[in-house]
């Protein structure tokens, strides 16, 4: 299961990549299709999707991280695994769980492509994240 979830956590360098350029310039991170197009959002959407990528980069490096660390059998990968996996299921279900909230109370969050990206990004992360830490625990029991 280490393996596999470690091979299952390198994409996510991809997405960690995507909230440094978002941070660095959101307009370039919107062109590159990273962001929802402007046209496509509400400008409250695109504020709280700015902020969401400034913190982002400062927590989601977690569980890419644990993956090498999973896939070179390192000591620590069951911690970085759970605390990493804890990060992912965190980011996966309040992102799904905002961008329902927004779309129910009729904010444009996205065209339907993008909305579908999202929540199947948000699913990813809800997964990868829960194997995550099922992998660490098992190890560390």
């Amino acid at each position: 299961m280490r393996i596999v979830v470690g091979l299952l956590s390198l994409p996510l360098w991809l997405l960690y990549a995507g909230q440094i350029i978002s941070t660095v310039d959101f307009g370039v991170a919107q062109r590159l299709g990273l962001q929802e197009k402007p046209d496509n959002v509400d400008p409250v959407h695109s504020r709280l999707e700015l902020w969401t990528a400034r913190w982002d980069t400062c927590w989601l490096w977690t569980l890419p991280v644990a993956g090498v660390l999973m896939l070179i059998d390192h000591p620590w990968w069951p911690y970085a695994a759970m605390i990493g996996g804890a990060a992912f299921v965190d980011t996966g279900g309040r992102e799904a769980a905002k961008n329902l909230g927004l779309r129910g109370q009729g904010v444009r969050t996205g065209s339907p492509a993008e909305r579908r990206l999202l929540m199947g990004t948000c699913g990813y992360l809800l997964v990868t994240g829960g194997l995550a830490i099922a992998a660490g625990l098992n190890a560390a029991i």
